[in-house]
């Protein structure tokens, strides 16, 4: 097990690389999304692909469930500066044409693309291109003589799924790869992963899937990919949102960033509500943290409900305010500024804000 503390020790693992993205080996956790757009459709898949960038995705997988599609690759391709990956299920001509496209990894599984014959020709195309495939366990598609063997589905049982691809590939000399097994429960997900994590080096793609709305499905992936993200296991990931997937890579950012893991953005610091709060607490808080959303640089910002304790309580935070009757506090570093009407509070906060990144950008100089 490792130190708990220290949260950046990661489980050893080989590296891969898709594209100009390192995984594993040491290399920096990277988020991943995928677009729900139509892959044919290139004008709307590039700019989704974009505002998956802007918010902070490092990969973008493709869905590819037709030639149609595999075909339009390269147009999209040479649109975009971001790795990408073609999701590609039991055609294997569907493979071979990604490659052809210039696409940076495949998603598949060897065991259910057609064949030996077939799966030695992808295998050949992925090693001459120098790309890397993940493979991808799913609970709800597991084998049918694996889920006799273990009474259905088990951590066991998605391991031994995950491994019999893993074989597959390993028998064809081909080593460049990356593994998930993907699941709705989150204890029998966090299993799998460590039992995964004992018996290969492959770097781990974690992922809850099918985790459901942004409500329910931010509490699962940050539950269950955190749990294992604190272990030192995962080398990449995906959080699977019912909806726009800019939100996923929002979220995967603010898991990562709450670890200690990666420096993203403001980080928002905001007490809760009680007896001695006296200004509308929720919305000044609310419209602290949709403004922060136009900032990229990280700083910590507190908005504080009691001018007894909030300075000193957010003595850590780079700015804060701290409301009192009517008016309030801006303060930096615990550090009293100036009080202002709490109608000014918001607008004064920003106008500190500014303030401080721009001091940081001439001491940067």
């Amino acid at each position: 097990m490792y130190d708990l503390y220290d949260l950046k020790k990661r489980r050893p693992t080989r590296q891969i690389h898709i594209g100009k993205v390192a995984i594993g080996g040491g290399a920096p956790i990277s988020v991943q999304s995928m677009t729900n757009t139509k892959t044919t459709d290139t004008e709307a898949t590039v700019a989704q692909i974009r505002a998956l960038q802007a918010a902070g995705c490092d990969i973008v997988r493709l869905a590819v469930p037709d030639m149609e599609a595999a075909k339009n690759l390269g147009n999209i391709l040479r649109q975009v500066t971001v790795p990408l990956v073609a999701d590609i299920h039991f055609d294997y001509k569907l493979a071979l044409e990604a490659i052809h496209q210039g696409i940076h990894a495949l998603r598949l599984n060897p065991g259910n693309i057609g064949g030996e014959e077939k799966v030695k020709a992808v295998v050949k195309a992925a090693k001459e291109a120098g790309i890397p495939i993940r493979i991808g366990v799913n609970a709800g598609s597991l084998d049918k003589k694996i889920l006799k063997k273990y009474g259905g589905v088990t951590p066991e049982a998605l391991v031994e799924s995950a491994m019999e691809h893993v074989r597959i590939l390993e028998a064809l000399d081909f080593h460049d790869m990356k593994i998930s097994l993907k699941a709705h429960d989150v204890p029998l997900t966090i299993a799998a992963y460590r039992l995964m994590s004992q018996t290969v080096d492959y770097p781990l793609h974690l992922g809850i899937t099918e985790a459901g709305t942004v409500n329910t499905g931010i509490i699962k992936s940050a539950v269950g990919i955190g749990a294992l993200l604190a272990e030192g296991i995962g080398d990449t990931f995906r959080i699977s949102l019912t909806g726009d997937p800019v939100v996923e890579v929002r979220v995967a950012n603010e898991i990562l960033k709450s670890l200690g893991l990666k420096e993203y953005g403001p980080t928002l610091v905001a007490c809760p509500t009680c007896g001695r709060t006296s200004i509308d607490l929720p919305a000044i808080a609310a419209q602290v943290e949709e403004k922060l959303k136009d900032i990229a640089e990280p700083i910590e910002v507190a908005v504080m409900g009691c001018v007894v304790n909030g300075p000193g309580e957010a003595r850590g935070a780079d700015v804060g305010i701290a409301g009192g009757n009517g008016e309030g506090l801006i303060f930096r570093k615990g550090e009293i500024v100036r009080k202002v009407p709490e109608a000014d509070l918001v607008n004064e906060l920003f106008q500190e804000i500014d303030q401080i990144l721009e001091e940081r950008k001439h001491a940067s100089k």
